[in-house]
Protein backbone atom coordinates (compact mmCIF):
# COMPACT_ATOMS: atom_id res chain seq x y z
CA UNK A 1 0.00 0.00 0.00
CA UNK A 2 3.10 2.81 0.52
CA UNK A 3 4.44 1.87 -2.10
CA UNK A 4 1.49 1.91 -4.47
CA UNK A 5 1.05 5.19 -2.45
CA UNK A 6 4.61 6.38 -3.48
CA UNK A 7 3.98 5.62 -7.08
CA UNK A 8 0.95 7.62 -7.61
CA UNK A 9 2.68 11.06 -5.84
CA UNK A 10 5.60 9.97 -8.10
CA UNK A 11 3.44 9.95 -11.49
CA UNK A 12 1.55 12.68 -10.62
CA UNK A 13 4.35 15.02 -10.04
CA UNK A 14 6.31 13.84 -12.88
CA UNK A 15 3.13 14.38 -14.77
CA UNK A 16 2.84 18.48 -13.61
CA UNK A 17 6.61 18.74 -14.33
CA UNK A 18 6.40 17.72 -17.98
CA UNK A 19 3.25 19.55 -18.31
CA UNK A 20 1.02 16.80 -19.24
CA UNK A 21 -1.70 17.71 -17.07
CA UNK A 22 -2.60 21.47 -15.31
CA UNK A 23 -1.89 22.50 -12.16
CA UNK A 24 -6.11 22.80 -12.06
CA UNK A 25 -6.28 19.30 -12.74
CA UNK A 26 -8.03 17.62 -9.49
CA UNK A 27 -6.65 14.29 -8.56
CA UNK A 28 -8.31 13.61 -5.53
CA UNK A 29 -11.49 15.20 -4.20
CA UNK A 30 -10.57 18.20 -2.27
CA UNK A 31 -12.09 20.80 0.34
CA UNK A 32 -13.72 22.66 -2.57
CA UNK A 33 -16.23 19.81 -3.46
CA UNK A 34 -19.19 20.83 -1.59
CA UNK A 35 -20.23 18.98 1.31
CA UNK A 36 -22.74 16.16 0.80
CA UNK A 37 -25.05 14.15 2.83
CA UNK A 38 -24.81 10.33 3.42
CA UNK A 39 -27.07 7.97 5.34
CA UNK A 40 -25.05 5.63 7.92
CA UNK A 41 -27.94 4.23 9.33
CA UNK A 42 -31.75 4.51 9.52
CA UNK A 43 -34.80 5.46 7.15
CA UNK A 44 -37.01 7.44 9.08
CA UNK A 45 -37.24 11.20 8.48
CA UNK A 46 -36.04 13.08 11.27
CA UNK A 47 -32.05 12.96 11.65
CA UNK A 48 -28.92 12.63 13.86
CA UNK A 49 -25.83 14.62 12.38
CA UNK A 50 -22.50 12.67 13.39
CA UNK A 51 -19.58 15.47 12.99
CA UNK A 52 -15.54 13.77 13.82
CA UNK A 53 -13.48 15.97 15.75
CA UNK A 54 -10.56 15.13 15.42
CA UNK A 55 -6.92 15.83 16.13
CA UNK A 56 -5.52 19.41 17.41
CA UNK A 57 -8.03 22.47 17.73
CA UNK A 58 -6.38 25.00 15.59
CA UNK A 59 -7.65 27.75 12.38
CA UNK A 60 -4.22 27.16 10.81
CA UNK A 61 -4.75 26.06 7.76
CA UNK A 62 -3.72 22.42 6.64
CA UNK A 63 -0.80 21.47 4.94
CA UNK A 64 -1.14 18.97 2.53
CA UNK A 65 0.26 17.69 -1.28
CA UNK A 66 -1.60 18.03 -4.52
CA UNK A 67 -5.13 19.09 -2.47
CA UNK A 68 -6.71 21.53 0.00
CA UNK A 69 -6.80 20.54 3.57
CA UNK A 70 -9.29 22.86 5.25
CA UNK A 71 -8.73 23.50 9.14
CA UNK A 72 -10.82 21.68 12.24
CA UNK A 73 -12.32 25.11 12.76
CA UNK A 74 -13.39 25.60 9.15
CA UNK A 75 -14.47 22.13 8.67
CA UNK A 76 -16.87 22.03 11.75
CA UNK A 77 -18.41 25.65 11.06
CA UNK A 78 -19.51 24.49 7.58
CA UNK A 79 -21.24 21.61 8.95
CA UNK A 80 -22.98 23.28 11.52
CA UNK A 81 -23.85 25.85 8.76
CA UNK A 82 -25.42 23.38 6.43
CA UNK A 83 -27.25 21.65 9.36
CA UNK A 84 -28.80 24.96 10.10
CA UNK A 85 -30.51 25.04 6.83
CA UNK A 86 -32.23 21.28 7.09
CA UNK A 87 -34.86 21.67 9.34
CA UNK A 88 -34.70 17.36 9.98
CA UNK A 89 -31.53 17.81 11.94
CA UNK A 90 -32.99 16.90 15.49
CA UNK A 91 -29.44 16.31 17.41
CA UNK A 92 -25.85 16.32 16.72
CA UNK A 93 -23.41 14.25 17.98
CA UNK A 94 -19.62 15.96 18.49
CA UNK A 95 -17.20 13.01 18.01
CA UNK A 96 -14.41 14.06 20.11
CA UNK A 97 -10.74 12.74 19.77
CA UNK A 98 -8.70 15.63 20.70
CA UNK A 99 -5.72 16.52 22.86
CA UNK A 100 -6.99 20.35 22.67
CA UNK A 101 -5.50 22.68 20.52
CA UNK A 102 -4.65 26.88 20.67
CA UNK A 103 -6.86 28.79 22.64
CA UNK A 104 -8.56 30.88 20.42
CA UNK A 105 -9.57 28.03 17.92
CA UNK A 106 -11.30 26.44 21.19
CA UNK A 107 -13.26 29.46 21.95
CA UNK A 108 -14.18 29.90 18.20
CA UNK A 109 -15.57 26.36 18.37
CA UNK A 110 -17.16 26.80 22.01
CA UNK A 111 -18.56 30.11 20.68
CA UNK A 112 -19.98 28.48 17.64
CA UNK A 113 -21.67 25.20 18.68
CA UNK A 114 -23.48 27.50 21.67
CA UNK A 115 -24.68 29.65 18.93
CA UNK A 116 -25.82 27.06 16.46
CA UNK A 117 -27.63 24.56 19.76
CA UNK A 118 -29.21 28.68 21.35
CA UNK A 119 -30.38 28.85 17.45
CA UNK A 120 -31.95 25.98 16.21
CA UNK A 121 -32.70 24.03 19.77
CA UNK A 122 -30.82 21.08 18.35
CA UNK A 123 -29.61 18.52 21.01
CA UNK A 124 -26.26 18.01 20.90
CA UNK A 125 -24.59 14.79 22.46
CA UNK A 126 -20.58 14.84 23.06
CA UNK A 127 -19.56 11.61 22.42
CA UNK A 128 -15.40 11.22 23.69
CA UNK A 129 -13.20 8.54 22.11
CA UNK A 130 -9.81 8.04 22.38
CA UNK A 131 -9.09 11.61 24.23
CA UNK A 132 -11.23 14.69 24.82
CA UNK A 133 -8.71 16.91 27.20
CA UNK A 134 -8.66 20.39 27.05
CA UNK A 135 -9.72 22.21 24.43
CA UNK A 136 -11.41 18.34 23.79
CA UNK A 137 -13.25 18.81 26.93
CA UNK A 138 -14.08 22.85 26.50
CA UNK A 139 -15.88 22.31 23.58
CA UNK A 140 -17.75 19.70 25.09
CA UNK A 141 -19.18 21.97 27.37
CA UNK A 142 -22.34 23.40 24.88
CA UNK A 143 -23.26 19.62 25.19
CA UNK A 144 -26.71 18.32 26.35
CA UNK A 145 -24.99 15.46 27.57
CA UNK A 146 -21.55 14.23 27.64
CA UNK A 147 -20.92 10.32 27.16
CA UNK A 148 -17.42 8.92 27.81
CA UNK A 149 -15.98 6.03 26.35
CA UNK A 150 -15.29 3.45 29.12
CA UNK A 151 -11.42 3.92 27.94
CA UNK A 152 -11.95 7.77 27.40
CA UNK A 153 -8.92 10.52 28.83
CA UNK A 154 -10.18 13.65 29.61
CA UNK A 155 -10.11 16.38 31.82
CA UNK A 156 -6.78 18.90 31.47
CA UNK A 157 -8.94 22.17 32.62
CA UNK A 158 -6.47 24.60 31.70
CA UNK A 159 -4.15 26.70 29.76
CA UNK A 160 -0.70 25.95 29.11
CA UNK A 161 2.01 28.64 27.29
CA UNK A 162 4.48 26.69 25.18
CA UNK A 163 7.57 28.69 23.55
CA UNK A 164 10.82 27.21 22.25
CA UNK A 165 14.04 28.83 23.82
CA UNK A 166 17.03 28.87 21.50
CA UNK A 167 19.45 31.03 24.07
CA UNK A 168 21.88 28.18 24.77
CA UNK A 169 21.88 26.48 21.19
CA UNK A 170 23.00 29.54 20.10
CA UNK A 171 25.56 30.31 22.09
CA UNK A 172 27.29 26.93 21.47
CA UNK A 173 27.74 27.62 17.87
CA UNK A 174 28.00 31.45 18.12
CA UNK A 175 24.94 33.06 16.79
CA UNK A 176 23.15 36.27 18.26
CA UNK A 177 20.11 38.16 17.84
CA UNK A 178 20.04 41.92 18.21
CA UNK A 179 16.92 43.56 18.99
CA UNK A 180 15.99 47.44 18.76
CA UNK A 181 12.43 47.85 20.48
CA UNK A 182 10.67 50.67 21.64
CA UNK A 183 9.77 49.38 25.21
CA UNK A 184 11.25 46.83 27.74
CA UNK A 185 8.53 44.23 26.86
CA UNK A 186 7.89 44.58 23.06
CA UNK A 187 10.06 40.93 22.74
CA UNK A 188 8.54 39.53 25.88
CA UNK A 189 8.89 35.53 25.59
CA UNK A 190 11.56 35.90 22.77
CA UNK A 191 13.16 32.73 22.18
CA UNK A 192 16.56 34.12 22.02
CA UNK A 193 16.85 34.95 25.53
CA UNK A 194 16.16 34.22 29.16
CA UNK A 195 12.61 35.25 30.60
CA UNK A 196 12.92 38.36 32.99
CA UNK A 197 11.59 37.94 36.55
CA UNK A 198 8.72 40.66 35.61
CA UNK A 199 7.99 38.96 32.53
CA UNK A 200 7.64 36.31 33.98
CA UNK A 201 4.40 36.98 36.60
CA UNK A 202 3.09 38.91 33.40
CA UNK A 203 2.91 35.19 31.73
CA UNK A 204 1.83 33.72 34.74
CA UNK A 205 -1.33 36.39 34.90
CA UNK A 206 -1.97 35.70 31.36
CA UNK A 207 -2.25 32.13 31.58
CA UNK A 208 -4.15 31.95 35.18
CA UNK A 209 -6.54 34.41 33.67
CA UNK A 210 -7.31 32.03 30.41
CA UNK A 211 -7.55 29.07 33.09
CA UNK A 212 -10.01 30.84 35.34
CA UNK A 213 -12.21 31.63 32.22
CA UNK A 214 -12.15 27.97 31.15
CA UNK A 215 -12.64 26.81 35.21
CA UNK A 216 -15.64 29.07 35.03
CA UNK A 217 -17.37 27.65 31.96
CA UNK A 218 -16.91 24.28 33.52
CA UNK A 219 -18.58 25.48 36.71
CA UNK A 220 -21.54 27.23 34.87
CA UNK A 221 -22.02 24.33 32.56
CA UNK A 222 -21.44 21.39 34.80
CA UNK A 223 -21.93 22.58 38.37
CA UNK A 224 -19.78 20.46 40.03
CA UNK A 225 -19.10 20.97 44.08
CA UNK A 226 -16.19 23.25 45.61
CA UNK A 227 -14.76 19.59 46.74
CA UNK A 228 -14.95 18.52 42.82
CA UNK A 229 -14.07 21.37 41.34
CA UNK A 230 -11.05 21.97 43.39
CA UNK A 231 -9.92 18.64 41.68
CA UNK A 232 -10.52 19.75 38.56
CA UNK A 233 -8.68 23.00 38.97
CA UNK A 234 -5.33 21.42 39.14
CA UNK A 235 -6.07 20.80 35.61
CA UNK A 236 -5.81 16.54 35.91
CA UNK A 237 -6.25 13.97 33.73
CA UNK A 238 -8.58 11.35 34.35
CA UNK A 239 -10.83 8.25 32.87
CA UNK A 240 -14.43 8.28 32.56
CA UNK A 241 -15.06 6.84 35.80
CA UNK A 242 -13.26 9.17 37.76
CA UNK A 243 -14.83 11.88 35.42
CA UNK A 244 -18.24 11.08 36.03
CA UNK A 245 -17.71 11.34 39.77
CA UNK A 246 -16.31 14.90 39.47
CA UNK A 247 -18.89 15.71 36.98
CA UNK A 248 -17.51 16.36 34.20
CA UNK A 249 -19.39 13.29 31.77
CA UNK A 250 -22.92 12.39 32.40
CA UNK A 251 -22.79 8.68 31.83
CA UNK A 252 -20.30 6.26 30.04
CA UNK A 253 -20.91 4.12 27.13
CA UNK A 254 -20.30 3.25 23.44
CA UNK A 255 -21.38 5.24 20.00
CA UNK A 256 -24.34 3.86 19.70
CA UNK A 257 -25.27 4.37 23.48
CA UNK A 258 -24.62 8.19 22.23
CA UNK A 259 -27.02 7.56 18.92
CA UNK A 260 -29.81 6.43 21.32
CA UNK A 261 -29.13 9.21 23.54
CA UNK A 262 -29.20 11.69 21.01
CA UNK A 263 -32.83 9.97 19.83
CA UNK A 264 -33.98 10.25 23.35
CA UNK A 265 -33.38 13.64 24.23
CA UNK A 266 -34.43 15.46 20.75
CA UNK A 267 -37.75 13.03 20.82
CA UNK A 268 -36.88 10.90 18.08
CA UNK A 269 -38.05 7.03 16.89
CA UNK A 270 -35.71 4.20 16.31
CA UNK A 271 -36.05 4.62 13.02
CA UNK A 272 -34.73 8.26 12.73
CA UNK A 273 -31.32 8.54 9.85
CA UNK A 274 -27.78 8.77 11.17
CA UNK A 275 -26.24 11.15 8.64
CA UNK A 276 -22.78 12.11 7.82
CA UNK A 277 -21.69 15.14 5.69
CA UNK A 278 -18.58 14.21 3.34
CA UNK A 279 -17.43 15.59 -0.06
CA UNK A 280 -17.20 12.18 -1.61
CA UNK A 281 -18.86 8.66 -1.15
CA UNK A 282 -17.23 5.60 0.67
CA UNK A 283 -18.03 1.69 0.53
CA UNK A 284 -19.62 0.22 3.26
CA UNK A 285 -19.10 3.85 6.03
CA UNK A 286 -19.74 2.92 8.90
CA UNK A 287 -19.97 5.34 11.96
CA UNK A 288 -16.28 5.13 12.89
CA UNK A 289 -14.90 6.70 9.07
CA UNK A 290 -13.54 10.38 10.25
CA UNK A 291 -12.66 10.69 6.73
CA UNK A 292 -14.35 13.79 4.27
CA UNK A 293 -12.31 13.27 1.30
CA UNK A 294 -11.43 10.67 -1.05
CA UNK A 295 -7.45 9.63 -1.33
CA UNK A 296 -6.52 9.45 2.14
CA UNK A 297 -4.48 11.87 4.02
CA UNK A 298 -0.99 13.03 1.72
CA UNK A 299 1.09 15.32 3.81
CA UNK A 300 4.27 16.07 3.00
CA UNK A 301 5.32 14.98 6.59
CA UNK A 302 4.95 11.63 8.29
CA UNK A 303 1.25 11.68 10.17
CA UNK A 304 1.05 13.61 13.09
CA UNK A 305 4.59 15.42 12.52
CA UNK A 306 3.15 18.72 11.35
CA UNK A 307 1.15 18.81 14.36
CA UNK A 308 3.84 18.22 16.57
CA UNK A 309 5.35 20.86 15.07
CA UNK A 310 2.66 23.12 14.97
CA UNK A 311 1.94 22.64 18.76
CA UNK A 312 5.45 24.13 19.54
CA UNK A 313 5.26 27.50 17.94
CA UNK A 314 4.80 30.11 20.83
CA UNK A 315 1.30 30.54 22.02
CA UNK A 316 -1.18 30.07 24.95
CA UNK A 317 -3.23 26.47 24.39
CA UNK A 318 -6.29 24.57 26.06
CA UNK A 319 -4.10 21.65 25.37
CA UNK A 320 -2.53 18.15 26.59
CA UNK A 321 0.87 18.09 25.39
CA UNK A 322 0.98 14.20 25.88
CA UNK A 323 -1.39 13.51 23.64
CA UNK A 324 -0.41 15.11 20.67
CA UNK A 325 0.10 12.84 17.71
Amino acid sequence: MMRQCSLIVFMAALLLVSGCISPQVKLFTDATEPLQEFTIQGKGKAKILLIPVRGIITDAPGKQFLRSAPNMVQEIVSQLGKARKDDDIKAVILKINSPGGTVTASDILYHEIMAFKEETGVKIVAAMMDVAASGGYYISLPADLIMAHPTTITGSVGVIFMRPKLEGLMEKIGLGVEVNKSAKNKDMGSPFRPTTGEEQKILDGLVRELGQRFLHLVATHRKPGQEALAQISTARICLADDAKGLGLVDEIGYLSDAISKAKSLAGLSERAKVVVYRRTKYPDDNLYNISMTKGGPLSLMAPGLSQILTSLQAGFHYLWPAAVE
